[in-house]
């Protein structure tokens, strides 16, 4: 079993839960094995961003990206399932807060221009 560290971001979404589904949402990380980390399936998968090994679970609503840092499994970001922060990490644009904020009124926009074709 791996030790699970939290960065801030995650910590802030966890923190947003109550402690039931604090819980229930950590209890599959904690749970994962170095045979899982070996041969990712579903729920897992297993990608490459700038040099570095990460990983996803697919666990209820929520989306966990990490590395494996040792005998450390260390959360870089919890993200729910259904968000454009998930979606915009999973096809590698950059994004952050500020990024997403600026970018809020065109984004919106450019949707409504699709729904009047």
């Amino acid at each position: 079993m791996y030790q699970v560290t939290f960065s801030e971001q995650s910590m802030r979404e966890l923190n947003k839960l109550e402690t039931r589904a604090q819980i229930e949402a950590i209890e599959p990380i904690s749970q994962i094995k170095a045979s899982d980390l070996a041969h990712p399936r579903e729920p897992l998968g297993k990608f490459h961003r700038q040099g570095r090994e990460f990983y996803r679970l697919r666990a209820g609503d929520f989306r966990f990206y990490f590395e494996v840092l040792n005998d450390t499994i260390h959360t870089h970001y919890i993200l729910h399932k259904d968000s454009l922060e998930d979606l915009l990490f999973r096809m590698k644009l950059p994004v952050s807060e500020q990024q997403l904020f600026e970018q809020d009124s065109k984004f919106w926009k450019y949707l409504e221009s699709l729904t009047k074709k």
